[in-house]
């Protein structure tokens, strides 16, 4: 009769436990992931234990009340629906994992792992510039330059649309662009229909170089965006279009849009920039054709290998000094990035060609090069790990060396501008107390062929979420 009063109690303490459990479990909301599994694994211990109990109460004495069984099986199914509830209802935050995406930045990408539903992120990033040596009309300024939001939303796992919203040097102004503006950097729908081939249609970030489509301040050396990468190659160049992107084998994939074209109109002597549609009332009356690939090869990890190009004509069915003319555009780059450990190395070309040019630069009223090139190469190593094996932090000194021409060639009729030719050297410091923060300083020395340039002093910070 003792042995059965003590399985008695046996099974109401277990009984207690479970009831307690689930009233301090609906009390206290786990603060973290780890605090949530540690509950859970308590929980399931005291099932296990319960069960035991119950499959030894019958066999020991047959007395034992059915009830006070069902009662006990009933506080158990109870319990593990509680721990059910809590592993698939219970939202708490997880540690953000930054990872590229499709061509995408990391903060960008973030709508790529979400479940269902909102994804939100963003960056920004201010600098204070000294001028030095030859200011001319240059004054040194501080300035808010980016604040961005990136919105998407997965409508399923196969449809997401992910966007982009930029606000420039803190406000709006009246009207004038120079004093900020807000814009919509790419807006677009993905539908996902195989690996190999995927539809993406909207406002689209053109394919091309490394920071036209990753511009966030933590992957590129610098507080300045490389010179080549907004003078020979726009930045941030955005169109309306439609395309496909996927993986021809795991190693190697690709982009390729259709898009309205460029508008000859915006040509200067300081590239092709101000051509842009950006998907604002852009012209259509031409299109363009972008497409690029990469390759990762397994034998050099941390190596990728690419290119891309762009033709269309940029005519737009305008007249230009009374004729009109396709105004055939061209623009290529090759590039090769490697990240080994510590080290980072990358390096890129971009050659243009204008058709047309010359009536094109009559009509503006400045030089049009009929051909525009422009390259660069840049190297930088986290030393920390140096100093402290197991750091989370970063410290990479980089060096930069830039040449480029807007005016490479000139065209028929019209003289070369040697001050459109430049050298560019920059070195610098990256500091990332966390992987998401980052602190920059860097010096830039600018050489022309003809003409003084100031060089610049730049301090700065940004930041993605």
């Amino acid at each position: 009769m003792k042995t059965i009063d003590n399985r008695r109690l046996k099974l109401g303490i277990l009984a207690a436990l479970a009831a307690s459990s689930m009233s301090a479990s609906a009390l206290e909301k786990p603060q973290t992931m780890e605090d949530m599994w540690k509950i859970i694994q308590a929980q399931q211990k005291q099932i296990d234990e319960m069960k035991a109990a119950m499959k030894e109460a019958p066999a020991a004495d047959t007395t034992v009340a059915s009830g006070d069984v069902k009662k006990l099986e009933h506080k158990t199914d109870v319990l593990s629906q509680e721990v059910e509830k809590m592993r698939t209802n219970l939202v708490i935050p997880e540690e953000a994992k930054y990872k590229s995406a499709y061509g995408l930045g990391p903060a960008a990408s973030k709508v790529y792992s979400a479940g269902k539903g909102l994804s939100i992120g963003g960056y920004g990033e201010g600098s204070y510039q000294a001028r030095v040596g030859d200011k001319g009309d240059s004054n040194d300024s501080a300035d808010m330059e980016r604040m961005v939001l990136y919105a998407g939303y997965k409508f399923t796992d196969r449809i997401l649309f992910n966007s982009e919203l930029e606000f420039e040097h803190a406000t709006t102004g009246e009207g004038d662009e120079e004093k900020g503006e807000v814009s919509v950097e790419f807006a677009s729908l993905d539908f996902f229909i195989d690996p190999h081939a995927n539809v993406r249609t909207g406002l689209v970030l053109m394919p091309m170089g490394f920071i036209n489509r990753i511009h966030e301040p933590l992957f590129y050396f610098g507080n300045q965006r490389p010179m080549v990468e907004q003078r020979i190659i726009p930045s941030t160049w955005r169109e309306i279009g439609v395309g496909l992107f996927g993986q021809i084998t795991p190693n190697l994939t690709y982009t390729a849009y259709v898009v309205n074209g460029l508008d000859a109109k915006g040509f200067s002597s300081d590239g092709i920039a101000e051509g842009r549609g950006g998907g604002s009332n852009a012209k259509a009356e031409n299109f363009g054709y972008v497409a690029r690939m990469d390759y990762e090869p397994n034998i050099v990890p941390g190596l990728t290998i690419g290119g891309s190009a762009y033709v269309g004509n940029a005519g737009q069915n305008q007249t230009f000094v009374g004729r009109k003319v396709d105004v055939f555009t061209q623009l290529y780059e090759a590039h090769l990035q490697w990240k080994y450990r510590g080290l980072e190395l990358r390096t890129l070309g971009s050659w243009g060609h204008i058709n047309n040019a010359d009536l094109v630069s009559a009509s503006t009223g400045e030089v049009v090069g009929s051909e525009n090139y422009g390259w660069y190469a840049e190297a930088g190593y986290d030393v920390l790990p140096l100093l402290f094996r197991d750091t989370t932090q970063y410290l990479a000194p980089f060096f930069r060396y830039e040449k480029l021409d807007t005016i490479a060639k000139a065209p028929v009729g019209y003289d070369d501008d040697p001050g459109k030719d430049w050298n560019i050297f920059q070195v610098g410091l990256q500091y990332k107390p966390i992987p998401n923060v980052v602190i920059k300083a860097d010096y830039r020395n600018f050489v022309a062929k003809q003409g003084p340039l100031p060089d610049d002093f730049n301090l700065g910070f940004g930041f993605i979420f």
